[in-house]
């Protein structure tokens, strides 16, 4: 059954035309072997006498993912700072301490400014936010990770691709000329990404919620890795119209994620819309295993 759609929505006929020409496209899972889905499996315990490694949520006016985002990593055994952009700007906040940061999804200044702007100005613009970023970013010992706003964030920034931030793709308008939240079906791409190292191959459920997440590539692609694409690259399982379906991207030494769709909302099975009926017994997804994989190599290089 073709979906209804009111045209009178929009006057984009390409838009129109892809919707009635909807498809239904199958969820397809495709768990990575070793998973159990048991935290017992994971060896998040803290060392006696040794401190957790901190992490930084980063946050703007009007972004509404950090506590998801807190969570998860504070459930991989990180010590988590909530920062807003005010503890940046005024130098409250340094992140001279801080070994992993995550741009929060959301909408940053209400997302009038499009594409995270707005936010990416408070960075440009306050010389004590630009200096604690830029002394972030040169170091070798950091990671960072940016959801849906704060992948939009770190495209404008050019935080993808640090050592040419020319090279960085931007974002653009969904194809559709709209709003698209659903959850999708996304394959974890061959790439050098270090949190997304254990879930190479695997075919995942995610969420996604975003008006501007078509990314937009410059003609040099050699500063950046894909490293999730969409299971489809037809609407709505590609739900902005990314070339080749990509979801995600990292820099070529792994250390920086830029994605749009929400792993830190899909923790835990009860998070998806779908799960597998014969993984019940599962206390945690996958997608815990970013966080996990951020930590392992944190540890691994102090």
């Amino acid at each position: 059954m073709v979906p209804h759609f009111d045209s009178r929505q929009s006057g984009n006929e390409l838009a129109i035309e892809r919707f009635r020409n909807y498809k239904a496209q199958p969820l397809v899972f495709d768990f990575p072997h070793t998973f159990e889905g048991k935290l017992s499996a994971y060896n998040i315990l803290q060392d006696k006498g040794k401190a957790a490694p901190v992490a930084a949520i980063i946050r703007e006016k009007g972004s509404n993912g950090d506590r998801e985002m807190a969570w998860a990593l504070h459930l991989a055994g990180f010590t988590v700072k909530d920062v807003h952009m005010t503890d940046l700007i005024s130098g409250r906040e340094t992140l001279e301490e801080v070994r992993v940061i995550a741009f929060v999804g959301g909408f940053s200044n209400a997302d009038t400014l499009g594409s995270a702007k707005g936010w990416a100005g408070a960075f440009l613009y306050n010389e004590k936010a630009k200096n604690a970023i830029e002394k972030f970013y040169a170091r070798k010992d950091t990671l960072s990770l940016g959801v849906c706003n704060g992948c939009q964030l770190m495209a404008e920034l050019g935080l993808i691709t640090p050592e040419n931030r020319e090279a960085s793709p931007k974002m653009g308008h969904n194809d559709s000329h709209k709003y698209e939240s659903a959850f999708v079906g996304v394959e974890v791409t061959d790439s050098p990404s270090i949190m997304l190292s254990t879930l190479t191959g695997s075919k995942l459920g995610i969420w996604v919620a975003h008006g501007e997440g078509k990314f937009l590539f410059p003609a040099d692609t050699s500063g950046f890795k894909t490293a999730l694409k969409f299971n489809y690259n037809s609407y709505p399982a590609n739900p902005n119209g990314s070339p080749g379906a990509v979801a995600g991207i990292c820099s070529t030494d792994g250390r920086h994620l830029a994605m749009m769709p929400h792993p830190e909302r899909c923790t835990y099975p009860h998070n998806w819309a779908h799960y597998p009926a014969d993984r019940r017994e599962d206390q945690v997804t996958p997608w815990f295993e970013i966080f996990l994989n951020a930590r392992e190599w944190i540890d691994k290089n102090s």
